[in-house]
């Protein structure tokens, strides 16, 4: 049974295919383009996206820290999703009150180009047990799993997450 507060997560499937069914407990919003906020199921376009995008975190303060995990449970294509996860960014030690930029990056920024269909693309931000639980990178963005990710590396459930969603660019749309 989710919350009210993760309903758009569990009707996006990302409760299921990325995460189990949390309690948000933290702020986060993930801006592009310093215009173009995250709205969970909202549809985001591949130009929009080349840049990372600013990745604030609440909290109650600086002591805490977070990791932030971009990733695509629809890779290679929706339909047949045998890649999942697709991971495009992994963050660590992130202070609570600040931005990703504060963070360690461990796994840089790809930009997402959709090839087939429409991909989700979740933002998922997990509480640190302490600084410097993640100590090294996945070996492989394909095949990513965030719960066994979180499990070895010893971080909480998850506190707080969004998703957009994006597909490949045709031809100039007319209107």
């Amino acid at each position: 049974m989710s919350s009210r507060l993760t309903e758009p997560l569990s009707v996006g499937r990302v409760v299921g295919d990325v995460v189990d069914d949390f309690v948000p407990s933290v702020k986060l919003k993930a801006t592009y383009n310093s215009n173009k906020q995250v709205c969970n199921g909202h549809e985001l376009m591949p130009p929009v996206l080349a840049a990372k995008p600013r990745v604030e975190v609440g909290g109650d303060d600086m002591r805490t820290f977070y990791t932030l995990i971009m990733t695509d449970p629809d890779a290679p294509s929706p339909s047949d999703p045998y890649l999942r996860e697709h991971l495009h960014w992994l963050v660590t030690d992130i202070p609570g009150t600040t931005d990703a930029s504060f963070g360690k990056e461990i796994v840089s920024y790809e930009a997402p180009k959709p090839v087939i269909g429409i991909h989700r693309y979740a933002f998922v931000l997990l509480k640190q047990r302490g600084r410097q639980t993640v100590l090294k990178a996945p070996t492989s963005r394909d095949c990513f799993n965030t719960r066994k990710f979180s499990e070895e590396n010893n971080l909480a459930l998850p506190v707080a997450a969004v998703y957009f969603n994006a597909q490949r660019e045709t031809a100039p749309r007319r209107r």
